[in-house]
């Protein structure tokens, strides 16, 4: 029987991400549409919801959050503020609260909140077709019920990790959240790379996608380490070997962790806005740039 059973679900600004819960909702038929409200400034988001997903929608936050047994932050960090604010007064100490705010603490929303049953959740873009890798953190005052509603919902998305220590939601954002950038690059060069040798487009995007996704598939069932799995394919003096020699030439491994930390970096900068009760400040251009 699904924790969410008897449950509604408020959706407080249900942009893209926000619709890939309740679309995952739906589709695994852990809530009823009727067992889902979402909120939405726009007119036309309320109509395009409703119309697609059949559930309820209102342009009042706090409705959706007073009706809701699972309040669902899907708001952007530049107004969380005024939002918080605004849902607070129906935060009865029974309802559990799930944030997807980018770089938003639980300390931070519990103070703003008042509330301290708080998920802090961070997907990532393959989310929205059901294949997104989720990580999150309960508050300690959780109850095991409301984990488990947690984890259904995240379930939704794709793949879930609950973690102990906060600070890996933070981690998991330069690395997962951000991850798909760093492979959605990886496939431009390799798709260009592949027209510059004289391959039509067409063709070089579906070598290029099904490599890629042949070669997770085939790292997923070996369950070897990525080294190994190189070093199978890497005979002395080939091609992969002349190829692997340009990539470490072009730093091609510190220039991921550079990314990694960046993003990292970017992320902590974005926590320390909100939880100083900033508006999260625009990124600095690098030296030289």
């Amino acid at each position: 029987m699904s924790p969410l059973r008897e449950t509604t679900v408020g959706v407080i600004g249900a942009g893209v991400m926000a619709e890939a819960i309740i679309a995952g909702l739906l589709e695994r038929q852990l809530v009823a549409p009727s067992a889902v409200v979402a909120s939405h400034p726009r007119a036309d988001r309320r109509t395009f919801l409703h119309e697609t997903h059949r559930v309820s929608v209102t342009d009042d936050n706090l409705e959706a959050a007073r009706r809701a047994d699972v309040v669902v932050l899907g708001i952007k960090p530049q107004v969380m503020r005024r939002v918080l604010a605004e849902i607070a007064p129906a935060l009865t100490a029974d309802k559990l609260v799930i944030s997807i705010i980018a770089g938003a603490s639980s300390e931070t929303l519990r103070r703003a909140l008042s509330h301290e049953s708080l998920v802090r959740v961070m997907p990532n873009t393959p989310a929205q077709i059901g294949a997104g890798m989720t990580i999150w953190f309960a508050t300690p005052e959780c109850t095991p019920r409301q984990r488990d509603q947690a984890r259904a919902l995240l379930q939704a998305l794709g793949r879930e990790l609950q973690v102990e220590d906060e600070r890996f939601v933070a981690m998991a954002t330069a690395v997962s959240g951000t991850g798909p950038t760093y492979v959605f690059l990886v496939m431009e060069a390799l798709i260009d790379s592949a027209v510059h040798l004289g391959f039509p487009r067409h063709l070089a995007h579906d070598l290029v996608l099904e490599t890629l996704r042949g070669s997770v598939a085939f790292a997923e069932r070996s369950g070897k380490h990525p080294a190994q799995l190189r070093d199978m394919v890497t005979s002395p003096g080939g091609t992969s070997a002349a190829a692997l020699h340009e990539l470490e030439r072009g730093r091609l491994r510190t220039v991921l962790a550079d990314a990694v930390w960046a993003a990292y970096r970017r992320t902590i900068s974005l926590s320390e806005s909100l939880d100083a009760g900033r508006e999260p400040e625009p990124m600095a251009p690098r030296s030289g740039a």
